[in-house]
């Protein structure tokens, strides 16, 4: 990744006052910078040299702070709220009153099947529901010869579901029974639900070194169906009041982690210790204080110039 954007090579190079020369490689968080070692002073800027890197800051400020374990997985019906409608004769189906995704209640009418055995007229046996829910599946057509323990229609009720998630042997020992999980879904990516983890599976696969985790989910409107695909995030562990940055202000280089901290005009190299992150912030537990304003953006173009100017200033 270059280190300047394109705001006109030279020019800012110009304006930043730099030496000519090879610049050293900056990364974004969690990336490495390929450095040399040496104590530098502070980094002094001008209005026109924090236009010309678009300077951004932020101040470190304390928020509700997560740990998570991410997950893949998808979702599936909860085996108690599943059923198989069945029959004990040998017949054929002579009617049929529920239609395939319907909504139906315990008790009610699906099928009619004719017995198979003698009388004038035959015996039938009205199927009925065993349970509320969906039909989800309908394995019979008007006429069909059906036998006994044929299963006619499948009824789930998805006013619940679970997501079964995959846990990583090394990861197994982080997940407890009742921890609190945000799943996604690819069908709807900016809809975040909330669920518990109520089964951690005591089968570890060893196919690929995993244990199945539930996480079960309210479904009031229905929209999590069998299948689909879910990235489930298990909370470990939650700090109501972390002292937070955002992650764009962290660089690391030669196994440190700094930051770079305003104080009027100039702009001082700290040291910074981390702890959890998400996808935006990451917490601080020691080099800062809350109120302190850290360069978001920016950042690497003043790195460059504490490399190379050490106390002097950036405008000299």
């Amino acid at each position: 990744m270059p280190v300047f954007r394109a705001l006109g090579g030279l020019l800012l190079l110009s304006l930043l006052g730099l030496a000519s020369g090879a610049l050293p490689r900056a990364f974004a968080h969690g990336g490495q910078i390929e450095v040399g070692g040496g104590a530098r002073g502070p980094v002094q800027l001008n209005a026109v040299q924090q236009k010309a890197i678009a300077l951004e800051l932020a101040p470190a400020s304390i928020r509700p702070l997560e740990k998570v374990l991410d997950l893949n997985g998808e979702v599936q019906s909860l085996p108690n709220r599943q059923a198989d409608v069945t029959l004990r004769i040998s017949g054929q189906v002579t009617g049929l009153y529920a239609n395939l995704g319907e909504t139906v209640r315990a008790g009610q009418a699906l099928a009619k099947v004719q017995s198979r055995l003698i009388g004038d007229p035959p015996p039938s046996v009205t199927i009925t529901a065993p349970m509320r829910g969906v039909i989800d599946a309908r394995n019979i057509v008007l006429g069909q010869a059906v036998e006994p323990n044929t299963v006619l229609f499948h009824i789930s009720d998805p006013s619940q579901v679970i997501v079964v998630a995959r846990v990583y042997e090394e990861d197994l020992g982080k997940v407890k029974l009742g921890q609190e999980a945000r799943v996604r879904l690819l069908s709807y990516p900016q809809q975040i639900l909330s669920g518990k983890v109520t089964l951690i599976s005591p089968q570890l696969n060893p196919q690929n070194r995993t244990v199945a985790v539930w996480v079960q989910l309210p479904n009031p409107r229905g929209i999590l169906k069998p299948n689909m695909f879910a990235r489930v995030a298990v909370v470990l562990q939650r700090d109501n009041a972390a002292l937070t940055i955002p992650n764009a202000a962290i660089l690391e280089a030669n196994g440190e982690k700094f930051v770079f901290v305003r104080e009027g005009n100039k702009y001082h190299r700290v040291e910074v210790t981390t702890g959890a992150s998400d996808d935006e912030y990451t917490g601080i537990t020691g080099g800062l204080v809350p109120g302190d304003e850290v360069v978001t953006q920016g950042n690497r173009e003043i790195y460059t110039m504490w490399l190379a100017g050490g106390q002097m200033k950036a405008g000299d």
